[in-house]
C-alpha cells in the first residue's frame, strides 16, 4: 500500500479509506440564506448575461449595501452560480504572443488618453464607425463619436476638443497630457498636430503592427463588443446610433472593471478625488 500511495502522490490513509468504502466525495453545499440571494443573483445575470463571477458579485454588492445589508464575498457567489448553472463557459482559446512589453496604464488621471475607432455591421449591412478616447488610469470614455463614413481629421479634432473641455472646462491642459494612437491618417494629419499642440496634448503613436500598445484601447473595444454589441439584435445605423449613448454611460457608471478593484469608471474617480 505504501508503494502504491508513493507512486499515485496520495496520501496512505486515503486509499485505505477508499478501499474499506467509508469515505464519499463531499459535494456542494447550501446554505440557507442562498434561497434570498438567488432571485437578485438570477436578475443579474438575466440582465449581464456575458459577466463572470467578480463582476456580478460587484453588482450585486451594490445592490446590497443601498438596503444596508451586508457585502458578498465572491466565493459564496461563484458557488451559488455553479450549484444552479449560471456560470460562464470557460475561455479554452489560445493567447496570442503579445509584440509590445512597454507600459501604457497611468497611475493617476489626465496623464494620458488613448484613442482608437472601430467598426461594426448592421444586419441590413450598414456600417458604423465610433471614435472614442479613454483615459489610461480611470478607464473612463472621455468623449466618442459616430459615423456611418469614414473617420475624418476633423472628427478627432473635435474629439480632443471635447476631452479638453470635459476634463479641464478649458481650451488648453493646464500641463502636457499625452495622446496615444495607432498611425492612421486620421491622427497623423497636419491639421490634427497643430490642434494638438493648441491643446496642449503631446501626440504618442504605436509602432507598426502592435495593436497591443495601445492596450487600453483595445481592451475598451473587446468589452464593448462582448457585453453591449453581441448581446443586442443591430438592424440598422440608425437604431445603433440611438443605442449608442445608453451604452457609453453604462460603461462609465456602471460597469465594473477589473482594473479599478471592480468599481465603475465614475465610481473611481469618485473615491479617487
Amino acid at each position: 500500500m505504501t508503494t502504491i500511495a508513493s507512486t499515485l502522490g496520495v496520501a496512505r490513509s486515503n486509499l485505505i479509506e477508499r478501499r474499506m468504502g467509508s469515505s464519499r466525495p463531499r459535494g456542494r453545499y447550501h446554505k440557507a440564506e442562498d434561497n434570498r440571494l438567488l432571485p437578485l443573483i438570477r436578475q443579474l445575470v438575466g440582465e449581464r448575461p456575458s459577466y463572470g463571477y467578480r463582476r456580478i458579485t460587484a453588482l450585486l454588492n451594490r445592490r446590497l449595501q443601498n438596503e444596508d445589508l451586508p457585502r458578498m464575498n465572491a466565493k459564496r457567489v461563484l458557488r451559488i452560480l455553479q450549484n444552479h448553472g449560471l456560470t460562464l463557459q470557460r475561455h479554452t482559446g489560445r493567447q496570442l504572443g503579445r509584440t509590445h512589453d512597454g507600459v501604457v496604464v497611468a497611475l493617476t488621471s489626465n496623464i494620458r488618453w488613448c484613442s482608437d475607432h472601430f467598426e461594426l455591421t448592421c444586419r441590413n449591412g450598414e456600417i458604423v464607425r465610433i471614435l472614442f478616447a479613454i483615459d489610461a488610469c480611470d478607464r473612463e470614455i472621455i468623449a466618442w463619436s459616430a459615423t456611418t463614413v469614414g473617420i475624418s481629421g476633423q472628427m478627432v479634432q473635435d474629439l480632443m476638443v471635447a476631452c479638453v473641455e470635459r476634463r479641464f472646462d478649458s481650451l488648453k491642459t493646464p500641463h502636457p497630457v499625452e495622446w496615444l494612437s495607432d498611425n492612421g491618417s486620421a491622427y497623423i494629419a497636419k491639421d490634427t498636430r497643430h490642434t494638438a499642440t493648441a491643446l496642449g496634448l503631446r501626440l504618442c503613436f504605436t509602432p507598426v503592427c502592435s495593436p497591443q500598445s495601445n492596450g487600453i484601447a483595445e481592451a475598451f473595444v473587446k468589452t464593448f463588443r462582448r457585453d453591449y454589441l453581441q448581446l443586442s439584435i443591430l438592424p440598422n445605423a440608425a437604431i445603433v446610433l440611438g443605442l449608442l449613448q445608453a451604452w457609453m454611460d453604462d460603461y462609465n457608471n456602471v460597469h465594473p472593471h477589473s482594473a479599478l478593484r471592480f468599481h465603475s469608471p465614475a465610481e473611481f474617480r469618485k473615491l479617487s478625488a
